[in-house]
C-alpha cells in the first residue's frame, strides 16, 4: 500500500462523522434536483493504464450507480457548510486540506450497488480472486467526504421524505471491540469522512428499496 496516511490514533473511531451538514429541507431540494436532471450519466470505476494513467470506464459487475451534476446554488451552499467543519476535519486528521476533485451526486436505485474497493488504488487479486495487494492510481485522493442526502431506513425520522433500505457503507477491514465489521446506516444530512486508502475499503451493498442519494469528494492534503 504507497498511501500510509492515517488518522488520529488517540481519537475513538478512525472515521468522522458530521451531523445535520444539511439541513432535511436542503437534503430534499438535493434530492429534487438529482431526480429532475435530465444529465444522467453511469458512474465509472478507475484502472491503469500505462505509468499508472487513470483510465475511468463503465462495469456495471463492479458498481451500478447513476451520475449527476449539481447546479451552482447547491454547489455554493455545500462549499459554505465545508468550510464551517473544515477546522474539525483537520484537526481530526492531523493534516491541511489543500485541493479537491468535483462534487459527485450518486444515485443509487433498487439493485444498484458498488463492489468493494478503495478510493486511491486498484487491487490486485489472483487467479481465485483474493487479494494479494493494492496499487495506487489516484494518488491525489488522502480523504473522501460522503454526504447522505436521504436516510436509511433504520434511522429515517418524521421529517425524512426520502429514504431507502439495504444500501448499507460497510468498511472491509474495521471492527468494532466486539468483532462485529463496520457498517453505518446514516440519515440524510450525515457526512462520514475516512481515509482514501486500501485502509479504509469499503463497499455500498445492493440497495433494496426506496432511493439511496450521496454527494462524494475526494481531498488532497498535506500531512
Amino acid at each position: 500500500m504507497e498511501s500510509r496516511f492515517f488518522p488520529n490514533p488517540y481519537l475513538d473511531y478512525p472515521y468522522l462523522i458530521i451531523e445535520n451538514f444539511f439541513t432535511a429541507d436542503v437534503c430534499d431540494l438535493v434530492v429534487s434536483e438529482i431526480q429532475n436532471s435530465s444529465e444522467a450519466d453511469k458512474a465509472m470505476v478507475k484502472s491503469t493504464i500505462l505509468n499508472s494513467v487513470v483510465a475511468p470506464s463503465v462495469d456495471e459487475e463492479i458498481r451500478r450507480t447513476g451520475l449527476y451534476k449539481l447546479s451552482d446554488y447547491i454547489q455554493t451552499m455545500y462549499a459554505a457548510n465545508f468550510a464551517k467543519h473544515q477546522s474539525k476535519i483537520e484537526t481530526t486528521f492531523s493534516m491541511a486540506l489543500t485541493t479537491a476533485t468535483q462534487i459527485q451526486a450518486l444515485e443509487y436505485l433498487p439493485g444498484d450497488f458498488y463492489i468493494k474497493h478503495a478510493d486511491d488504488s486498484s487491487e490486485i487479486l489472483d487467479k481465485e480472486k483474493n487479494s494479494i495487494g493494492f496499487v495506487c492510481v489516484a494518488p491525489q485522493r488522502k480523504l473522501t467526504t460522503v454526504l447522505f442526502v436521504s436516510s436509511h431506513e433504520a434511522v429515517k425520522t418524521d421529517t425524512t421524505q426520502h429514504s431507502f433500505d439495504g444500501g448499507e457503507l460497510i468498511f472491509n477491514y474495521l471492527y468494532d471491540k466486539n468483532g462485529n465489521q463496520i457498517k453505518l446506516t446514516p440519515k440524510a444530512g450525515d457526512m462520514i469522512i475516512f481515509p482514501s486508502n486500501p485502509c479504509f475499503s469499503h463497499e455500498v451493498l445492493p440497495v433494496k428499496s426506496g432511493y439511496r442519494a450521496t454527494l462524494v469528494q475526494w481531498h488532497n492534503c498535506i500531512s
